[in-house]
């Protein structure tokens, strides 16, 4: 886990080099910010169409070999952009298309290595590891920003794709090193009771999944994984509430631009210290959710109403000094909440199903990740920035709590413990 903690750290790095670069690149091809945010959502724009078949491929392919192949495609995609941009090849229709393949290979990609990296650990210990991700992604994110400025100053934009590129590498040659607890289990089981000697099931800890081998049944396909999520009222609720905070909340580098830049007049810089306590908010919030052991969806719901009403207050700021005292505890209830999430998502489905079932939440949050922007900025138009914290951390707020209560009133007074160990461990 170790290993690939360092692995993954070096792959954020290399990533948020490119993607920062990226942008850099179309406004130089282009000189159009609507061509930039286009680049973008045509990278996003596989996951909302083929994240479905993604999943279910990983669920049929051995696990390891499907991450390995597919960090080493997006590697040679880095290195055909890098030798592009050093050749003086590269036009905006063909970035455009290698985006396109970068987004469909990530399809398969990111439910493979999200998976995998669950295996590493014993089942109780998922949350911390989902919590490990989420630091390594939060420094990778600060790091690879940083780095793609000093590698475009000084070796020019291509420099950061290739740098992307080594960082895939990197990883590929990382994984067919790595032991799924299920087999360190059965290595250290034969160590000490022989080669013949059975493994106790009643003493070895439960491994996180059980070894995922190619379904022989027909039926193991994208819309068996729907029907599965569909079916499933946690993942369902998981879903609504996580699209609402996507919709109306968490869009904080664009409604905090516009309430520090604007209702509170101040200037970009302000709005910069505002980003860096996000940041921070979030890396501590990572190092916080590493002491979950068992979230669930009621712990989501609790984060997401706590968080909403944080953003109300913060709507309702009377100074950027006030805003910033808010700032922090909102990004870490984010970084909290997301981690739950993450677990009973990645944890909730049986382990033949759960590559499908990140499938399904792919396509679902790549659409609320492409329709949020748009419709946040529409609502600013109508109602300004406060009134767009305010409206939409109260529709959060509300759905939320009708949503527990409709749940109470199906007779769920017998989980009243966990309810309360839940509340418990959000405070």
């Amino acid at each position: 886990m170790r290993w690939w903690s360092v692995a993954n750290l070096v792959s954020n790095a290399g990533t948020w080099m490119q993607l920062t670069v990226q942008n850099l690149l179309v406004l130089q091809l282009t000189g159009s910010a609507a061509a930039t945010g286009l680049s973008l959502s045509v990278q996003a724009g596989p996951g909302l169409l083929m994240g479905l078949f993604g999943g279910a491929a990983v669920d049929r392919w051995p696990r390891k070999l499907t991450a390995a192949v597919s960090q080493a495609v997006l590697g040679l995609v880095a290195f055909s952009t890098a030798f592009l941009v050093a050749t003086d090849q590269l036009n905006y229709g063909v970035l455009m298309a290698l985006s396109a393949v970068t987004g469909l290979i990530a399809t398969v990609d990111g439910p493979a290595t999200a998976l995998l990296g669950n295996d590493l650990v014993r089942r109780e210990d998922v949350p911390s590891a989902i919590a490990v991700g989420s630091l390594v992604h939060s420094v990778g994110r600060l790091g690879g920003t940083a780095l793609a400025g000093v590698a475009v100053g000084v070796l020019g934009t291509g420099a950061a794709y290739a740098a992307n590129g080594f960082s895939f590498l990197f990883v590929a040659a990382v994984i067919p090193f790595l032991r799924p607890v299920s087999q360190a289990l059965r290595g250290s089981g034969a160590d000490k009771g022989g080669t013949n000697a059975p493994v106790s099931l009643e003493k070895a800890p439960k491994p996180v999944a059980e070894p995922v081998a190619v379904d022989p049944e027909p039926a193991m396909t994208a819309r068996e994984g729907m029907a599965f999520f569909m079916r499933r009222p946690r993942l369902v609720a998981l879903a609504v509430i996580t699209g609402l905070s996507a919709v109306f909340g968490r869009n904080y580098q664009l409604t905090l631009a516009v309430l520090v830049t604007g209702p509170l007049s101040a200037g970009a810089g302000a709005f910069g210290t505002v980003s860096s306590v996000l940041a921070a908010g979030g890396i501590v919030g990572a190092i916080l959710a590493a002491r979950l052991r068992k979230p669930s969806v009621k712990l989501v719901g609790a984060l997401a109403a706590a968080g909403a009403l944080l953003q109300v207050v913060a709507g309702l700021s009377p100074s950027l000094i006030f805003l910033l005292v808010l700032v922090l505890p909102m990004s870490v209830v984010e970084s909290v909440s997301d981690t739950a999430g993450t677990t009973v998502l990645q944890t909730d489905p049986p382990a033949n199903m759960r590559g499908r079932v990140l499938g399904v939440w792919r396509s679902l949050s790549t659409g609320w990740g492409l329709v949020a922007p748009p419709l946040l900025g529409l609502l600013m138009e109508q109602v300004g920035a406060r009134g767009a914290l305010v409206a939409g951390g109260l529709i959060i707020a509300a759905v939320t709590g009708l949503g527990a209560l409709l749940h109470a009133r199906k007779g769920t007074i017998r989980t009243a413990p966990v309810t309360a160990a839940a509340y418990r461990t959000a405070a």
